[in-house]
């Protein structure tokens, strides 16, 4: 029997402290494909809606790709926006006749209006379908999970690596569970546990850390008769919302009993580990001043910002680890992205090779993470900031810094962005005329997602906390909404 299957991706990591309101052009921005468009583009990487596909050839499904849809990790999403979105969704739910849903999410987006998008997306498909149907959802590992998730989807799969390449491989999970489900083989549901805390002390790393332990355990009890999925999810420290932090989920059968106990296992592994810190968090200065004695011998000295990272909804415009760069001489060095969108449309009326002052970044909120620099620069490039990845996690996928413009201050080549992006990609460098291999030191704006790339050309890898919007200093946010005591914001 073949069965007729509904498909959509929609992803959203909201910073509920971003002054920037997530809107539609904010996922124009970033990508808003039509099913037929989101096929041509994104079945064919490492992408979720390719493992649904690759599910989808293997049991002969008549799959209905309705959208694919994604704005930057930015603030709350409008509910112009959010209906925007969900109303395609929910009409093709509700005419479509559909076996089973699957929807590829993120699973930390906050609209303006309640705490729970992705939950509220799953309740208004509920609305219009037999409950019966089995909804099958995929959530990125830093998902706040909440209780009405759990709830109404049948069956969630969660990635099991940071920096995030199973995507694709984890559609197909639960791909597969989905098939077994509409076939009636099977009936599962999801179970949760949850700790106190603002997220999992290390954001997940899985490279190396206690998470390489907890995923082993995940996906040796997944062998178990009636399991069919362990997700254990980090948890999003930048949304103020009530049900935030590390989860673990089992999606089975059976002996819920049992399943509850082994979730709960981990959970109290990820709080009894909640001192256990692997990042060095350098200062800008300390940072700097390291580079700056730095001898290349296998590779540059990779400067990753972890505070003003694009990737969790900072404003990429923070100046203070470049301040500091250019205050020690730094010699034959790359830094991106700054995010400045004056400074873009400045440098669009000057000469290649000419030089000029500019004020850059710090334009946003200069509380995190420094005031503008007035500099002098000298334009290298100007351009429209489009780029196609080559990396483990982007490879083959389209994506634009926006309107940008690459200048050398002093010995320091910064690519200047109108569109907030994480670095993830070495492309985000060599598109524009940068070969961070051949530099000294390369300095970015990104957490941990920089690794898959970035790592395999570096000499040595620091993390630098510039106090910008993620900061993990927690006590500098104004957190209201998060339940309390709470770690680290509580002591226990």
């Amino acid at each position: 029997m073949s069965f007729k299957v509904l498909a959509a991706e929609v992803f959203h990591e909201t910073n509920t402290f971003s002054i920037h309101k997530t809107d539609e052009a904010a996922f124009r921005n970033r990508f808003f494909l039509s099913g037929e468009a989101a096929l041509k583009e994104r079945s064919d990487a490492n992408t979720e809606l390719a493992g649904f596909l690759d599910a989808s050839q293997a049991y002969n499904w008549d799959l209905t790709p309705v959208l694919s849809a994604n704005a930057n990790p930015s603030g709350q999403v409008t509910q112009a926006a959010f209906d925007w979105f969900c109303a395609p969704i929910v009409a093709k739910a509700s005419d479509g006749n559909f076996d089973g849903i699957l929807l590829a999410l993120h699973g930390a987006m906050v609209p303006d209006f309640c705490e729970d998008g992705e939950g509220e997306l799953l309740r208004r498909i509920r609305q219009v379908i037999e409950k019966s149907i089995p909804i099958a959802i995929t959530l990125d590992l830093h998902a706040n999970v909440t209780r009405q998730m759990v709830e109404l989807a049948d069956i969630i799969v969660s990635f099991k690596t940071y920096p995030h390449i199973d995507m694709r491989k984890i559609a197909r999970q639960a791909g597969d569970v989905l098939e077994r489900t509409m076939a009636h083989d099977i009936f599962p549901r999801t179970i949760m546990a949850r700790v106190p805390m603002l997220e999992e002390v290390n954001g997940g790393r899985t490279d190396i850390g206690p998470m390489l332990g907890r995923i082993e355990k995940a996906i040796t009890y997944e062998k178990e008769k009636d399991v069919f999925a362990v997700s254990i999810n980090a948890g999003f420290a930048s949304a103020d919302i009530s049900e935030v932090g590390p989860t673990v989920l089992v999606t089975g059968q059976g002996d819920f009993d049992a399943h509850q106990s082994f979730a709960q296992t981990l959970a109290d592994d990820i709080w009894d580990k909640r001192h256990d810190v692997l990042n060095r968090y350098w200062s800008v200065k300390d940072a700097a001043h390291y580079a700056a004695a730095f001898e290349p011998t296998k590779g540059p000295l990779i400067i990753a910002d972890y505070a003003d990272n694009p990737g969790a909804g900072a404003y990429g415009d923070s100046t203070a680890l470049l301040k500091a760069l250019l205050a020690v001489n730094i010699k034959n060095a790359c830094f991106g992205p700054m995010v400045d969108v004056s400074v873009v449309e400045q440098l669009q009326c000057c000469v290649i090779g000419s030089s000029t002052q500019i004020s850059l970044g710090g334009k946003t909120e200069p509380s995190f993470g420094g005031e503008p620099l007035v500099v002098n620069a000298t334009l290298k490039l100007l351009s429209n900031g489009d780029f196609v990845g080559d990396g483990p996690m982007m490879a083959g996928l389209k994506n634009s810094f926006g309107a940008l413009a690459v200048v050398r201050v002093d010995e320091i080549d910064i690519v200047i962005t109108t569109l907030a992006r994480q670095m993830l990609d070495l492309q985000q460098f060599k598109a524009f005329g940068i070969e961070p291999e051949q530099k000294t030191v390369v300095a970015i704006k990104s957490m941990q997602h920089f690794r898959a790339a970035f790592e395999p050309i570096a000499g040595e890898v620091i993390i630098s906390d510039s106090g910008a919007l993620c900061t993990p200093r927690y006590d500098r946010l104004p957190y209201k909404n998060v339940p309390r005591p709470i770690f680290p914001l509580n002591e226990f």
